[in-house]
C-alpha cells in the first residue's frame, strides 16, 4: 500500500475536519496493550528480566501516566531505558542497560516510525539494534492481536462519530501501526464514519494533520481530539484546535464535548479561552516526573 499517496488523495467532503487519536482515545485499550502486550516484550526483547520491576514500573510511567503517554513505541522505548539509566534500584545493581543508539539515530532520520522504515533501514545497515527492534515491534503487534481483543469504545463515541459524519470530514491520526487500527475501527463497525484511518506508516501525527488539512481548510475549523501531549502539540503544530481526553475521565471528557463542544466547533465558537480550560486539566493529569524519584 502507498501510505502517502493515500494522504495525498484525500479530499474534503465538508468545511470542517476532525482528526481523532484511537488508542486511549476512541477505545479502552491503551491499559491493556501497555502491560500485557508491550511491557513484557520490553523486558523479553531488550534483556531486562533481571531489573524487570522497575522496567515495568519506568515503561508504565512513560506509556500511560505521564506527559510522554501516547508517544511513538520507539521514542517511547528510548525514555524507558534513560529513565532506568536514573532509577535507584537500576544503579544499586549496576547492569548495564541496551546501548540502542542505531535506534536514536533512525528516529531522529526524519523516517516514518513503523516497521517497514526501520527494516529498510536495518536492511541498509545490519546493524543488530534495529533487526532487535524490529523483531521487538513485531513480538508487540503479535501479542496485540492474539491478546486484544473485544475491547469497548469509550461511552458516547459512536453517537458523536453518528451526529459529526455529515459536517465533519473525520480522520483518524494515530501512531499504531495501520492495519491493527483499522481492524480496531472494523471491528466496532467505526470506521463508517471516517473519511481516512491513518497509521504509524504515515509519519507521524504533525505529518498526517499536515498532510490531510494543509491548504484544505480554514484553521479554526479543524480540530484534534486526543488523550495524550502529542495529539495537542501536533495539533498546534499545524494551527488547529485541540480537545483532551483525560486519562481516567475519559467518559466525562466525550459527554462534555457531545453537549457543550460540537456546537462550539460546528459554529466557529470553539475559543482559545474555552479549549485553555479543558487544557489545564489535562495537563495537571500528567506529570512529567516520575514517582521515584
Amino acid at each position: 500500500m502507498n501510505y502517502t499517496q493515500l494522504l495525498e488523495n484525500f479530499k474534503p467532503k465538508y468545511e470542517f475536519y476532525i482528526g481523532i487519536d484511537s488508542d486511549g482515545c476512541v477505545f479502552d485499550s491503551m491499559e491493556i496493550k501497555h502491560k500485557e502486550c508491550f511491557i513484557p516484550n520490553i523486558i523479553k526483547h531488550w534483556n531486562l528480566q533481571a531489573i524487570s520491576r522497575p522496567a515495568r514500573q519506568a515503561a508504565e510511567f512513560v506509556n500511560l501516566y505521564s506527559q510522554w503517554r501516547g508517544t511513538n513505541r520507539f521514542p517511547a522505548l528510548i525514555k524507558v531505558l534513560e529513565l532506568l539509566q536514573e532509577h535507584p534500584d537500576v544503579k544499586k545493581r549496576g547492569l548495564p542497560l541496551p546501548d540502542v543508539t542505531a535506534l536514536q539515530t533512525f528516529i531522529e532520520s526524519g523516517a516514518p516510525l513503523g516497521v517497514p522504515a526501520l527494516e529498510a533501514q536495518y536492511k541498509q545497515t545490519q546493524d543488530p539494534v534495529l533487526k532487535q527492534a524490529v523483531e521487538w515491534s513485531r513480538a508487540v503487534d503479535a501479542s496485540i492481536e492474539d491478546m486484544v481483543r473485544g475491547v469497548t469504545c469509550f461511552e458516547r463515541v459512536p453517537h458523536v462519530l453518528k451526529r459529526l459524519q455529515n459536517q465533519a470530514d473525520i480522520v483518524v491520526v494515530s501512531s499504531t501501526p495501520h492495519e491493527a487500527i483499522v481492524r480496531e475501527w472494523n471491528e466496532h463497525r467505526i470506521d463508517v464514519y471516517t473519511s481516512i484511518i491513518a497509521g504509524q506508516e504515515m509519519g507521524n501525527k504533525k505529518t498526517q494533520l499536515q498532510a490531510t488539512t494543509q491548504n484544505r481548510y480554514p484553521k479554526a475549523q479543524v480540530l484534534m481530539i486526543g488523550d495524550a501531549p502529542g495529539d495537542m502539540k501536533s495539533a498546534y503544530a499545524v494551527g488547529a484546535r485541540f480537545y483532551p481526553i483525560v486519562s481516567g475521565k475519559e467518559t466525562e471528557s466525550w459527554e462534555y464535548f457531545e453537549k457543550e463542544i460540537v456546537d462550539l466547533f460546528l459554529n466557529r465558537k470553539y475559543t482559545a479561552e474555552i479549549e485553555n480550560k479543558r487544557v489545564q486539566e489535562f495537563n495537571d493529569s500528567l506529570p512529567d516526573i516520575p514517582p521515584w524519584v
